[in-house]
């Protein structure tokens, strides 16, 4: 799945309802889209992957650690910083000056986990600089390598709840009209995505 797609299929989706027909397709994938994006918003972070590096700017929280976005793979994966803050990134930091954590890609036992914290290494005499501009420069292949069960588990969750709103009395007449979805609303989605919230990252 690409940056940006539903983090469920409509098939998917439709053997969860029960759904056989292709009638209530447009819906559906309506409802996907707004459950989904609920999700990220809830969470803090996008679980689909791109599969090309592409850079992105951030402000370093500290002279040790540049909290970043996620991502997946190390392949790719440049980084640069603005020692002296003039807008260019002049400084490359060899894989020697810095340590990618969550370590081996595991958290609380889990494997599978993307990269979302730039520390620098003991050994290096660099340090980020910490300023109110971006000053470290991050090239990687963004996101997560596979949508983590919970996740997709919750999409399916949310976005049948969302579909089942048109039967409602008073019923919207379209999911733009409904809104965001609001994963707190709902007590099983929440639970299942709270260890994958994280604090808003600092992107300039």
């Amino acid at each position: 799945m690409a940056i940006g797609d539903p983090y469920a299929s409509l098939p998917e989706l439709k053997a969860y309802l029960r759904i056989d027909n292709s009638a209530d397709d447009i819906e559906l994938n309506d409802a996907l889209t707004a459950a989904s994006r609920g999700v990220t918003d809830f969470c803090k972070r996008q679980f689909n992957k791109e599969t090309s590096a592409t850079a992105r700017t951030y402000k370093a929280a500290r002279s040790s650690l540049a909290m970043v976005d996620d991502f997946h793979t190390i392949a790719g994966l440049v980084v640069k910083t603005d020692d002296d803050q003039d807008g260019v990134f002049e400084t490359t930091w060899t894989a020697a000056d810095y340590e990618l954590q969550p370590l081996n890609g595991v958290r609380n036992g889990e494997p599978g986990w993307p990269y979302w914290k730039i520390h620098t290494s003991a050994s290096s005499a660099l340090t980020f600089t910490v300023a109110a501009q971006a000053t470290v420069q991050i090239t990687a292949q963004w996101g997560w390598t596979a949508v983590p069960e919970p996740v997709r588990q919750s999409c399916l969750i949310l976005a049948a709840e969302t579909f089942k709103l048109r039967d409602a009395p008073f019923g919207v007449a379209g999911f733009g009209d409904f809104g965001a979805v609001r994963v707190r609303d709902n007590p099983m989605a929440k639970a299942k995505l709270m260890p994958y919230r994280r604090n808003a990252v600092l992107v300039a």
